[in-house]
């Protein structure tokens, strides 16, 4: 494999990334995330690439700002042929680099992935614990009101 590095998202990337997110979106373990959606939220994204000349999108995150103090980690997606090799981290400390730079102090993510949050410092919250502000996708997914994502807080 050529090297990888994490970039900020383009563009060109937006068809990418939408293909990547609902891959995971039909084996229910994301939500799915409409093209309108991804370029309304570009700026949110860093991507994983591999540098070889056309720079295949590998992987996603995005780190949505919610309010003064808080922020969501979300769409963490790699591709299945590279899980386990600490791009999911990599892309997660990305993130979290940039939420330190804008000064948030909280940074929250809804997974199915608790022990990879878990791993990188995490801890388990209730929802209820999160402002209203929060649920704004809730209310689009097919699993409302019965969600089984498990919240998730990290103080930065």
């Amino acid at each position: 494999m050529n090297s990888v590095f994490i970039r900020k998202a383009i563009i060109g990337d937006v068809k990418h990334i939408h293909k990547l997110l609902n891959h995971y979106a039909a084996l229910g373990l994301l939500l799915p995330r409409p093209l309108s959606e991804l370029y309304d939220h570009l700026r949110d994204f860093n991507v994983l690439v591999e540098d070889g000349g056309t720079e295949k999108i590998l992987g996603a995150c995005a780190l949505g700002i919610c309010w003064e103090d808080l922020a969501e980690i979300r769409s963490l997606a790699v591709s299945e042929d590279l899980r386990g090799n600490k791009y999911g981290r990599l892309l997660v400390e990305a993130c979290l680099k940039e939420a330190r730079s804008l000064g948030l102090r909280k940074v929250f993510a809804l997974t199915y992935a608790e022990a990879f949050f878990l791993r990188m410092g995490f801890r388990v919250v209730e929802k209820s614990t999160l402002p209203h502000k929060v649920w704004g996708d809730c209310l689009k997914c097919p699993k409302f009101p019965e969600c089984d994502e498990t919240a998730m807080v990290l103080d930065i």
